[in-house]
């Protein structure tokens, strides 16, 4: 340790790695357009990986899609599951007119709790 010396530098002045003898892996840009704004976005992905077919704008959030040959290719929704509500979870469970009886039996119990309250101050 004696014989190396350590040398001082500033923060961000530049950086001690090289690139040499580093080798990049292929890359591929795929074009995204988004319907809403009509701007166009590349981005670029590894040569192994599959491209999605679509990508959210950088410009406005929307959702874009992947262009092929100027095409915008047509994306299938078709089996993707639509989210349950809590509502919907609940009527599997229980029937309306159930659920209208649990809710007299509640507002109920609260009316009588709020009615043999003592009013503060009074």
């Amino acid at each position: 340790m004696a014989d190396r010396s350590l040398r001082g530098m500033r923060l961000g002045a530049q950086s001690l790695q090289s690139e040499e003898g580093v080798t990049f892996s292929p890359r591929v840009g795929h074009t995204y357009r988004c319907e809403t704004c009509g701007r166009e976005t590349v981005m670029i992905f590894s040569a192994e990986a599959e491209a999605p077919d679509e990508w959210e704008c950088k410009y406005c959030a929307r959702t874009a899609t992947r262009l092929v040959d100027s095409m915008p290719v047509i994306v299938d929704h078709s089996d993707e599951k639509i989210p349950r509500t809590h509502w919907d979870m609940l009527l599997e469970r229980r029937t309306r007119d159930e659920l209208e009886e649990l809710l007299e039996e509640r507002l109920s119990v609260l009316r009588l709790r709020r009615g043999g309250q003592q009013k503060i101050g009074a």
